[in-house]
């Protein structure tokens, strides 16, 4: 599997202009690194949108999908830190998403990312991930380096304490995530399985966005970097 791990936590949320420069540097010089390093927690990864809304997009690996339930995050999210505190209250459009992956397609991770959200029903599911197995064939695609489905899980999905309370519509819903060299790849990979006349209905999807990386962290980094800190001192 080219994602690591089996579970997958996945944020997105827009911030005001006059707090995203404190915004970013609270995501790059706290929040990532501490997430991490949460028992369970493998890898994240930030990106920035090129064609998308909300504007910013966190990916999260864990091991399995208990660790979304477990008492060291549920720790982690119970003391916050006050810079914490203070930037998760400014968020905007916040979507919140824990999700088990399914099925994963590929080697490696891209540059740019492609997301289509798609909402299943009872009825349907079975069948949509029959349908989406079809389209998972990255290999014949130029550009295209991998190609993921996350299923979420409504009970643990939805905003914590402390971000503005919104409708989480999202809550049940599937998300579709292409891995790419370039933005154009996986846009043209969108138009041809998932948005273009000859697509079915029934995989139609309710949002597609385009994003590009920001940088990534996996827990092999931060070992690395106590490590280092260790033999300075």
């Amino acid at each position: 599997m080219p994602l690591a791990g089996k579970g997958m936590l996945l944020t997105s949320m827009d911030i005001d202009a006059e707090h995203e420069a404190d915004f970013n540097r609270w995501y790059d010089r706290e929040h990532l690194e501490e997430r991490v390093a949460i028992d369970g927690f493998l890898e994240a990864r930030r990106y920035v949108a090129h064609a998308a809304n909300p504007k910013y997009l966190s990916l999260y690996s864990t091991a399995t999908l208990d660790v979304l339930d477990s008492p060291a995050y549920r720790a982690r999210l119970a003391n916050q830190t006050e810079w914490s505190r203070q930037t998760m209250a400014r968020f905007k459009n916040m979507l919140r998403v824990v999700a088990r992956i399914t099925i994963s397609h590929g080697t490696g991770r891209g540059v740019a990312l492609g997301v289509v959200q798609l909402r299943p029903t009872a009825d349907n599911a079975s069948a949509l991930r029959d349908a989406l197995r079809e389209k998972f064939a990255p290999e014949k695609s130029a550009g295209i380096i991998s190609i993921h489905l996350l299923e979420s899980e409504a009970e643990l999905s939805g905003p914590t304490a402390g971000i503005p309370s919104v409708p989480n519509a999202g809550a049940r819903d599937w998300f579709v995530l292409i891995d790419g060299t370039h933005v154009s790849a996986v846009s043209s990979m969108i138009a041809e399985r998932f948005t273009g006349p000859a697509v079915s209905p029934s995989t139609l999807p309710v949002s597609v966005g385009t994003y590009c990386l920001m940088w990534d962290l996996a827990k092999s980094d931060i070992n690395s970097h106590i490590k280092n800190d260790l033999a300075r001192g």
